[in-house]
């Protein structure tokens, strides 16, 4: 595990802290998850725009005509 030296406005530290002690964590793990989370979306993001170029309108279209076109169940209607 590494160090980070961290410099944050007393109005954001303040607030962490208390979002930190509702949530039943230290402000590390509150960061640190914090950070976890941006990350997370940042790199799906990324996969999804990649994955998005492989992507092919022919082979799109042909997978959708395999789709039958029922009326959705009930539970499903909106």
């Amino acid at each position: 595990m590494s160090t980070l030296s961290l410099r944050l406005p007393n109005s954001l530290h303040e607030e962490v802290k208390s979002l930190a002690q509702k949530e039943g964590v230290s402000i590390n793990q509150f960061i640190s998850s914090a950070i976890a989370e941006k990350m997370s979306a940042l790199l799906t993001e990324s996969y999804l725009k990649e994955r998005s170029l492989k992507g092919n309108k022919k082979s799109f279209l042909e997978a959708m005509s395999k789709v039958p076109n029922v009326d959705p169940s009930d539970e499903d209607k909106l």
